[in-house]
This record gives C-alpha cells, sequence and structure tokens, in this order.
C-alpha cells in the first residue's frame, strides 16, 4: 500500500534519480505522524482541561513520587519544557490552583513547584485517556513492533545527542 511520502519519493526520483532520497522515507513520515500524533494527544488532553505542555509539568511532578516537588530548573530537566516556557507555565497551573511555588527547605533562596491535591487529581484523571489515546495510535503496530521502533528511535536520538538528562 502506498502513501503521499511514496508519491514524494517517487517524484524525486524521477525529477532527481541522482540523489538519495531515501531519508525522506522516514522523515517524512516522522514530521507526518509528528501532527496526527499532537492533534490526537492535544483533543485528550483538551478534555480535561489541559494542554501538552502543562500536562507535561504535571505530570513530571507526579512521576516523581511523593511529594511531588521538583525546582524548576530540576522540573525543566525532567520534562519536556522549554527553561523559556517553564515559568509561563507554573505561573498558569499556580493561577488554576495546580501547583504551588515556595520556598526551598533545603536553600532559603530557592524555589519547589508542589503539586496540589487538585493537580494530582487532575493528572491522575488525565493519564488513562492519555494511555489509551497513546495505545490506538500504536494500535497497528503488534508489541515486538513496537518495541523495535522504541528502540530505533532511541539509537536515533541518542546519536543526535539526546541523552538522558
Amino acid at each position: 500500500m502506498a502513501d503521499h511520502v511514496d508519491l514524494v519519493l517517487d517524484q524525486w526520483r524521477a525529477q532527481r534519480p541522482d540523489l538519495d532520497v531515501s531519508p525522506m522515507a522516514v522523515i517524512g513520515r516522522l514530521s507526518r505522524l509528528a501532527r496526527l500524533v499532537d492533534g490526537r494527544l492535544g483533543a485528550t488532553f483538551a478534555a480535561h482541561g489541559l494542554d501538552r505542555a502543562s500536562f507535561d509539568v504535571l505530570a513530571t511532578l507526579r512521576r516523581s513520587g511523593p511529594p511531588h516537588r521538583l525546582t524548576p530548573t530540576g522540573l525543566m530537566r525532567a520534562s519536556m519544557v522549554t527553561s523559556g516556557a517553564i515559568t509561563q507555565r507554573l505561573d498558569r497551573l499556580e493561577a488554576r490552583g495546580l501547583v504551588t511555588r515556595g520556598p526551598s527547605e533545603v536553600d532559603g533562596r530557592g524555589v519547589v513547584v508542589e503539586l496540589t491535591p487538585e493537580g494530582l487529581r487532575l493528572v491522575d484523571d488525565t493519564l488513562p485517556d492519555h494511555l489509551a489515546t497513546e495505545h490506538d495510535l500504536l494500535g497497528a503496530l503488534s508489541a515486538r513492533e513496537r518495541e523495535e521502533l522504541a528502540a530505533a528511535l532511541r539509537t536515533v536520538l541518542e546519536s543526535l545527542g539526546d541523552l538522558r538528562p
């Protein structure tokens, strides 16, 4: 079965047979997949009154374990949110009563961000729907194919310097 990327590849091969366009088979599909995944996950988060970055902050605090508290720097490193966006995200989450910011018990000059009971409830309510969406998105793959794809993607990410923080 052919997809849009196959059409693009055929066109390039016809127009520029001197070039190896095979990377487009992977990158093109990854790009198209990213758009589809973002849309589906965005709809799941929106159903819970969240966006992807807000969910990521809440989920990062949740998975850190009790007392669900991190410094803003630790939160940024452990999440998929950039440093420029973290303050903005925290301001919005704090205004909604989902996180609090307070002085660090270790360093009086430092700040810690903590998940509130309402934030904990929201992330715990959202997570099953988020995982159901991800399972649905990968439904065409067997468990073995998922493992192989995850391993291949890890290899590419590591080769590009995306190592564990």
